[in-house]
């Protein structure tokens, strides 16, 4: 069936290539600042070599979302393709402007192009929840579904989808002042490992443990309380610079939960900043509940 739809992203979604590849996902990179040079995010700056040097900072770099010019320019491609509607999806807008950059272009976009249709849609997440939403928006638009019936199971997707990670530290977070709820867990040991979630688009800590593998436990835990045991979920095991880790929490997770589908998606720089390399975690949706 003929495709009716493009779908738009950025980079922050950290969807794999492969994937990106196969579903025809459009997408603009964010931007790193690393002191006097400025880096695009998957494109000038690749994962490895951003995160073999993040450990040695002493000032975290300053990211900063696509403008609406740029976002402009990809709508503007596409129409010339001759696209005339395009679903563009973004990360939290309590956490990013690039959602709101995305609105600008639309606005702008719509009174330059006759018959073009844009929608806009703020996830009010992160990471791969964002991404699925857009690999779901993707396989809707590749069976022919149109613009009102793909963005309605996106909007249905935002307040069942969760992330669950954990990190050596939430140094990251508080430099880059993405912290969020969760300020309160800076000051805990070293040996203390958070495990934090987000809640209506912000940041949010829900756990702590004296382990990874406890962590990751209990990370599983609150899954199948979600889900019940052996629910049926989509889950992505995302990591930073830590795949070792993301397997491990595979392994426990597909002991107790139907993955109906998983995969594992390594962070795109311009969000590893703020979460730093060993952060190892989940992003899942139930599939019955959407």
């Amino acid at each position: 069936m003929q495709k009716n739809v493009a779908i738009v992203t950025d980079s922050c979604a950290s969807i794999p290539e492969t994937i990106i590849e196969a579903l025809e996902i459009h997408w603009v990179p964010y931007y790193i600042h690393r002191g006097m040079e400025v880096l695009r995010d998957l494109v000038t700056i690749q994962r490895e070599a951003f995160y073999e040097w993040l450990p040695t900072v002493k000032e975290l770099p300053k990211t900063a979302s696509p403008g609406p010019g740029e976002y402009l320019q990809k709508y503007e491609e596409l129409a010339k393709e001759g696209v005339s509607r395009i679903i563009s999806i973004h990360m939290t807008s309590k956490g990013s402007g690039a959602y709101q950059a995305a609105l600008t272009a639309q606005a702008m976009a719509q009174d330059l192009i006759s018959g073009l249709r844009i929608a806009v849609i703020d996830t009010l997440n992160v990471s791969m929840c964002h991404g699925w939403m857009v690999i779901e928006a993707a396989r809707d638009a590749q069976a022919g579904k149109s613009l009102a019936e793909i963005a309605e199971h996106v909007r249905a997707m935002i307040p069942v989808s969760k992330m669950l990670q954990t990190a050596d530290t939430l140094r990251y977070l508080y430099l880059g002042g993405r912290i969020g709820k969760a300020k309160h867990l800076v000051g805990t040991l070293l040996n203390i490992k958070p495990i934090i979630s987000m809640e209506d688009g912000i940041i949010i800590a829900i756990g702590q443990a004296r382990s990874r593998r406890r962590a990751y436990q209990m990370i599983v835990d609150k899954v199948e309380a979600t889900v019940g045991y052996m629910g049926k979920i989509k889950v992505a095991y995302v990591h930073a610079a830590a795949r070792e880790e993301a397997e491990k929490i595979r392994t426990l997770v597909e002991r107790r939960l139907d993955c109906v589908e998983s995969l594992i998606a390594e962070l795109s720089p311009a969000l590893g900043v703020h979460t730093g390399p060993g952060t190892a975690g989940l992003c899942y949706f139930p599939i019955s509940m959407t």
